[in-house]
């Protein structure tokens, strides 16, 4: 049907959000920021100093992420065991997320990457930027990701997490079906 008004020959594109435009120029400025940091250092001290530095992060960052990850395992199996003997579980697997962020930004080789991974190893730091993250969690709008997590973490009552998946079946049941039964005979 025609009602004479022009159609574009593109279809509209949906507005990108801010992170989806910015987040690259970010990335590329801090690569920018560390290098330029490097090569500051480098000729202030020596080249050597900074290969030094950078393998000191990198060896810090994984005995970091290595000790978070055993804390995270051992404590996942502490709460499995409780679950298995009837016990409420205890929330002691407090931290490690961050922990192993900081670790992570360690082992990134820089030198704001390594003083952002300090800054994540302070418990201070780690309470406060989680119970900020939980702030914006609970406040965020339906169908986003943080909705997304909140709805994953909806405990029972009893403090029981109920875990499952949806399957939705579209076959017809009842006396639609065509197929008729027969027992098997041999």
């Amino acid at each position: 049907m025609t009602t004479g008004t022009p159609t574009s020959p593109r279809p509209a594109r949906p507005r990108r959000s801010a992170l989806r435009r910015y987040l690259p120029l970010g990335i590329a400025a801090w690569l920018v920021l560390e290098i330029w940091l490097l090569t500051l250092v480098a000729g202030a001290a020596s080249g050597f100093a900074v290969l030094l530095l950078l393998v000191a992060g990198f060896l810090l960052g994984s005995v970091i992420v290595k000790r978070a990850g055993r804390r995270a395992f051992r404590n996942l199996s502490e709460t499995l065991q409780q679950q298995q003997s009837g016990v409420a579980p205890t929330g002691g697997g407090e931290g490690n997320g961050l922990m192993m962020l900081g670790g992570l930004l360690l082992m990134l080789p820089g030198l704001v990457s390594d003083a952002v991974g300090l800054l994540l190893l302070i418990p201070p730091v780690q309470k406060a930027l989680s119970r900020y993250v939980e702030r914006r969690i609970r406040l965020a709008a339906p169908g986003s990701v943080g909705d997304a997590f909140q709805q994953a973490r909806i405990h029972r009552p009893d403090g029981k997490v109920v875990q499952g998946e949806v399957i939705r079946d579209d076959t017809p049941r009842g006396p639609a079906d065509p197929t008729p039964h027969r027992p098997l005979t041999g």
